[in-house]
């Protein structure tokens, strides 16, 4: 149905098609590419790691107060936002109608149809697993960048290891990730089952998993500490846990202890004794290895990190600690492949670094290259 001008409704689409024109001639091409690139790949998460590898980034909009903003690597939301925007298709919606627009369409509908069905599919999956899944947290854990964490796990002698895992790494995007990129699921788990039970103290018997789907909103994974978002409880007083929020002391233990590497007062790195050539050829290997295998999870949907892990012959932990290799400093990389770097530095130290490059030099003890 199409309105005349001379309704409100008519008015208002109108100056809506008007006011979007010139981004549309200006970004359409762009807006294609996102659709096919998202039917291609069948996932939010590789259509972020795959725009970010092609430098597509968010439109840039300048307010009238001067202020720019956008031009920034595409995240979740905004992502979901773009792929359903009927506007692309002439559409446009008002108060709840999607109506006929001034506009012309730039996207062929039956591309518009064929993302949308895709959409619906992964929302729905992500929903049947997400109850299915032995994972108590997720959905609701996150880092203290607000991340979501994913649940991960891996295998080593025919246990099963199971962890929640920033979920921008993921993404290829490491370096926003937060200060803890990676817990163990049953620790956690436990850990806040055990806090809300006694914050609560339920007089009714309830299962962890009820427990935790009925009272906890969000769980912040920081340095030291757990901060727990509870749900407000209705009929209860005010006072007494009524969308609190715990803040519960904990540690990531870690299986080996990390080594400090200690120079000589007034030795510079560079006139440390280097590193062993057997190392340097290891660590090069390492790294040129890690990052063929982020391309390959970035280029191709079906490829996972459990599937490298069967193909090559390792765990999906020695997959993620080596693809973490890739996002190592430049200058560190130009110092492995030189052979500059100091003696005791190799792959097990220089894997599982934060994605701070500063950060990187800090935990190895090296301010100069």
């Amino acid at each position: 149905m199409v309105f005349p001008a001379t309704t409100a409704k008519g008015r208002t689409i109108q100056r809506i098609g008007r006011k979007r024109s010139f981004f549309r001639k200006a970004e359409a091409e762009r807006v294609r590419t996102i659709f096919h690139s998202y039917l291609k790949l069948g996932s939010l998460n590789l259509l972020m790691a795959d725009l970010r590898k092609r430098d597509i980034v968010t439109k840039l909009r300048k307010h009238k107060t001067g202020k720019t903003i956008g031009g920034i690597p595409f995240t979740r939301g905004p992502l979901n936002h773009l792929l359903r925007n009927r506007f692309y298709i002439g559409e446009v919606a008002f108060k709840g109608e999607v109506l006929k627009g001034e506009q012309r369409a730039i996207l062929d509908r039956t591309l518009f149809d064929a993302v949308q069905t895709t959409l619906h599919e992964q929302a729905h999956r992500r929903s049947s697993q997400r109850m299915s899944s032995e994972a108590l947290l997720t959905g609701r854990i996150f880092d203290d960048r607000g991340n979501r964490m994913s649940p991960s796990h891996a295998r080593k002698g025919g246990t099963k290891y199971r962890y929640y895992l920033s979920s921008v790494l993921l993404q290829g995007a490491a370096e926003r990730a937060g200060s803890v990129r990676r817990v163990p699921a049953a620790a956690i788990e436990v850990l806040v089952a055990r806090s809300v039970r006694d914050h609560l103290k339920p007089s009714a018997l309830i299962d962890d998993r009820s427990l935790v789907h009925a009272h906890v909103l969000r769980v912040e994974v920081q340095p030291g500490r757990l901060v727990i978002q509870l749900a407000r409880i209705d009929g209860t007083d005010p006072d007494a846990a009524a969308g609190a929020t715990l803040e519960v002391p904990w540690q990531k233990m870690t299986s080996t202890r990390r080594r400090e590497i200690l120079l000589s007062d007034g030795v510079l790195p560079q006139h440390a004794r280097p590193i062993r050539s057997e190392t340097r050829a290891t660590l090069v290997a390492s790294i040129a290895r890690g990052r063929h295998w982020l391309d390959e999870l970035v280029a191709d949907a079906t490829i996972t990190a459990e599937a490298i892990g069967k193909r090559e012959g390792c765990s999906i932990r020695k997959v993620n600690m080596t693809i973490s290799l890739a996002f190592l400093a430049p200058d560190l990389v130009k110092a492995a492949i030189e052979g500059r770097l100091p003696h005791g530095i190799g792959v097990s130290r220089l894997t599982d670094l934060p994605a701070e490059w500063s950060r990187q030099h800090q935990m190895l003890g090296l301010s100069d290259l």
